[in-house]
């Protein structure tokens, strides 16, 4: 998967991220900072897909049908998707669903809730679910 031949020689694929965590019930500064931070540390790295570089602010059926269809969009785009799962957000819940169950993406999760606390369904389709940003970051970095 991560790498392609041509003429002999080994090429190799850089992989295409897509950050996945709440947006509508969260504060500006909630949704930005950690996909910032990930921007940052796999730059160079990887192609990361931040959703909020799209703006839809008029909250209207066209929009919302565009955010989605646009989400799901990068889902099918990514290799892997980083999720932050802070908080239950019934969007981050689709997209790891989508991109487990139906495209067999490879989802890596961060989580403060231990473990006991944690939906079945996030524990059933996240392919890894790490304590923090950081310890998620640095999985990635080492397994990708």
């Amino acid at each position: 998967m991560g790498r392609r031949f041509r003429e002999g020689i080994i090429m190799q694929h850089t992989r295409t991220i897509y950050l996945s965590g709440p947006i509508m019930d969260c504060a500006e500064v909630e949704s930005k900072t950690w996909r910032q931070r990930a921007k940052e540390r796999l730059a160079g790295r990887f192609i990361v897909l931040d959703p909020l570089r799209r703006s839809f602010r008029d909250n209207e059926i066209d929009s919302a049908n565009e955010i989605v269809d646009f989400d799901l969009q990068d889902v099918r785009d990514a290799d892997i998707l980083l999720v932050n799962y802070s908080k239950p957000s019934i969007g981050t819940a689709m997209e790891v669903f989508y991109a487990a169950h139906d495209l067999g993406k490879f989802v890596v999760a961060f989580s403060p809730t231990p473990y006991a606390d944690l939906s079945p369904w996030m524990v059933k389709f996240c392919t890894k679910i790490l304590p923090d940003l950081e310890t998620a970051l640095a999985y990635i970095e080492r397994h990708f």
